[in-house]
This record gives structure tokens, sequence and C-alpha cells, in this order.
């Protein structure tokens, strides 16, 4: 399982996510060009002590991401997904991706994915936080892979 971040907008949204990452054992792919400087004192400040212990790639574009990235399935959490996630089958190889925070992702990459899903909410909603959303999905996908970190489990 792997998270990609599709040219992400905000710092602490992408602090977040490492986090995420470090503490469930989940890398991260992040994928260029963001809407800020990647080494930004917000960010780090954001990701605190867990950016040393995560594993994160930066890809340089759509198109290095697509050709030298992950293999498994992609699977795009979008608002705009007919599927909640909560009806979705998860394999342990797939790569939840999140879009840019204040537009998502271009057609070229919805046309481009495996599989889009949705978090479920009320009428007349939005979207929720990126990072929210993202670790709502992420938490179900390794529950029903058998992904999820164990009490006992020793850090990498």
């Amino acid at each position: 399982m792997r998270l990609a971040l599709f040219e992400p907008d905000i710092p602490p949204n992408v602090g977040t996510l490492i986090r995420l990452g470090a503490c469930l054992g989940v890398p991260i792919d992040i994928i260029e060009p963001c809407g800020f400087p990647f080494g930004d004192r917000a960010m780090r400040r954001a990701g605190l002590d867990y950016i040393e212990q995560a594993s994160v790639t930066r890809h340089r574009s759509w198109a290095a991401f697509r050709a030298d990235g992950p293999k498994g399935r992609l699977v795009l959490l979008t608002t705009k997904a007919p599927l909640p996630y909560t009806e979705f089958v998860f394999n342990a190889e797939d790569t939840i991706m999140v879009g840019r925070e204040s537009v998502g992702v271009p057609e070229t990459v919805h046309g481009a994915v495996d599989a889009r899903i949705r978090v479920p909410m009320l009428p007349d909603r939005r979207s929720l936080n990126v990072a929210v959303a993202a670790a709502m999905v992420l938490s179900e996908a390794l529950r029903q892979t058998g992904g999820l970190p164990h009490q006992d489990q020793k850090s990498r």
C-alpha cells in the first residue's frame, strides 16, 4: 500500500500525510510540482520529527510518476467518484492518490487511474480536508488488506 500526493498546495497537509505514512508504515509518493518550495519550514514543522521516519519518494512530474512509480493499481480519492470507499475492495499493492487541495486532479489524471472512490458526505458539503480524507481511506484499505500495524510490531 502506498499514498500518492498529486501536486500538493499546502505544506501542513503534506507534513500531516508524511506523518501518517510514518506512523502506519506506508510509503508516500509526492508528484511535483508542489505549490510551495518542498523544503519550506512550514512543511517541516508540520511533519515534526516524523519526516526522518517516513519513506518519501519525490517524482518531478506526473509523467515521471507514471514511468517510475508504483506498479499496482492507482486509486484516486475524489469528490467526483460514484463509488464510496466503503464499498471498494482494496489490494495490498494499491496506491491511493489524493489531488491538489485547491483543484483536485486534471481530467487526464482522472482518465489514467484504475479506480475512483469518494468519502460519503452529507449533501451540499464540498469536501473534507485532504489529509483527513486520506487518513480515513488509507485506514480502511490497510484494515481490508491486513496492513494495519500491530501493537507489538517493531519500527522499521
